[in-house]
């Protein structure tokens, strides 16, 4: 999680957007990323900057840190990171065979989390998932934490890289579940990504977002601000061997 990102969001407490409603059609309630289609400029971390540099300023970033980001993830959160995942699968309580896709997957904790699920809480073998991240760097780190696994050997991980908002390689109505932990904030359009999500899943199929809402307690954005415009830099420096990132 590099920095820069990581302090525009520093005042914030995670959530997760609520699933689709049972019929294909539905409205999205967070107002989180709001994001102008036709706008030229979007965010970057407290940057301003055109939408068509995004993409390649959110690559570079991650292709730097992708080596350290879990350890990045424990050092700048406390390991408090692993208690919201956990809580997120917890609530997602998938059924026996589900099939998720796991986008912007980064390094496969939600994807090892929700196999360990399935296997240890539902006696489940067959569930299944797709990994998707459009940072070829960080889904290396993932096919490497899945290498020698069991749901490797099964053929019940899969990999690709590719672009939250196009997933032109998945069918519609493919997937029983969809998660974007962390990182529906790096996507130029955010609305592009959801609509995405909504065609790969089917008929009452779960949209499950993992992310930071806005902070209304002072005391808690205080803390929050000293943590990182102080700590979380200087955390980059040490185990990146980059302030910025």
């Amino acid at each position: 999680m590099n920095s820069t990102l990581y302090r525009r969001l520093a005042r914030a407490t995670p959530v997760s957007v609520r699933p689709f409603a049972q019929t294909r059609s539905f409205t999205l309630t967070t107002t989180c990323y709001q994001n102008n289609e036709h706008d030229s400029t979007t965010h970057f971390g407290f940057k301003t900057v055109p939408k068509d540099m995004k993409e390649t300023l959110v690559r570079n970033v991650f292709s730097k840190v992708a080596s350290n980001y879990d350890i990045m993830n424990d050092a700048m959160s406390m390991g408090v990171h692993r208690l919201w995942k956990d809580h997120f699968i917890r609530s997602m309580s998938p059924a026996r065979g589900a099939k998720l896709i796991d986008v912007a997957g980064g390094t496969g904790d939600i994807a090892q989390r929700f196999l360990e699920y399935q296997d240890k809480i539902n006696g489940d073998s067959t569930s299944s998932v797709h990994m998707v991240d459009i940072n070829p760097d960080m889904l290396r780190e993932g096919e490497q934490r899945f290498a020698s696994t069991k749901w490797h050997d099964d053929e019940r991980i899969g990999f690709t890289v590719g672009n939250a908002e196009n997933l032109e390689f998945v069918k519609d109505g493919e997937f029983d579940v969809y998660t974007i932990a962390f990182g529906i904030r790096n996507c130029t359009h955010p609305e592009r990504v959801v609509r995405e999500a909504y065609r790969v899943l089917k008929p009452g199929g779960r949209f499950m977002c993992l992310e930071f809402s806005r902070v209304s307690n002072p005391v808690l954005a205080s803390l929050y601000d000293m943590h990182s415009f102080y700590v979380i830099p200087k955390l980059g420096e040490l185990i990146a061997n980059d302030r910025q990132s």
